[in-house]
């Protein structure tokens, strides 16, 4: 009977040392899972943080570009519309200008076009109507011709009139001097 408990004892002493090692293995891998633990949370929280970092820098940077492609946009609608008031011989291009802008928009496939009464029409079309409805903004034409009296040829070599030596109390002589410069510059000579 002696080697009949013997062998039934061997068996079980073989599963108790079987599970005693898989605790022993199980708590040694618990306590190095504890020790990492923190640092792999740690690793976690850095890479979150630097994902959030980059997703901020990208939306800013998004928002910088389209706040860029809107100003280029703008600039170049801009330069547009003065061009082509210049082409069409307006003198004064930046009052011809403030008054149409907001008349141009850009369509959403990319092209410039006016707003008007008749519905919309292409800048060129809506702004030399413009012109020719504000003849005021052209330069103003020469009238002069053959027929003409110009400025009077001895009157060209008098010498300037300076605005500080208008004053009270001045002379006859001096007022008519006066008088005749601002006529020459007028050009209405006055003898």
């Amino acid at each position: 009977m002696n080697s009949n408990q013997e062998s039934e004892s061997q068996p079980n002493h073989v599963g108790d040392l079987k599970k005693l090692v898989h605790e022993v293995f199980e708590e040694y891998h618990n306590a190095q899972s504890k020790r990492t633990e923190p640092a792999y949370k740690a690793e976690l929280e850095d890479e979150r943080r630097k994902r959030e970092s980059m997703e901020k820098r990208l939306n800013e940077l998004v928002e910088e570009n389209r706040r860029t492609k809107a100003k280029a946009e703008t600039m170049e609608r801009e330069t547009l519309i003065r061009s082509e008031l210049q082409r069409l011989g307006v003198a004064k291009v930046d009052l011809a200008f403030k008054a149409v802008k907001d008349d141009i928009q850009r369509e959403s496939d990319g092209s410039l076009l006016a707003r008007s009464a008749e519905g919309p029409i292409s800048v060129q079309d809506y702004l030399r109507k413009f012109v020719d409805e504000n003849p005021e903004l052209l330069p103003a034409r020469n009238l002069g011709g053959s027929g003409t009296s110009g400025a009077g040829r001895g009157a060209q070599n008098s010498p300037g009139i300076d605005l500080e030596s208008i004053r009270p109390g001045m002379s006859k002589e001096e007022m008519a001097r006066v008088r005749r410069e601002i006529a020459r510059v007028g050009g209405l000579l006055v003898d």
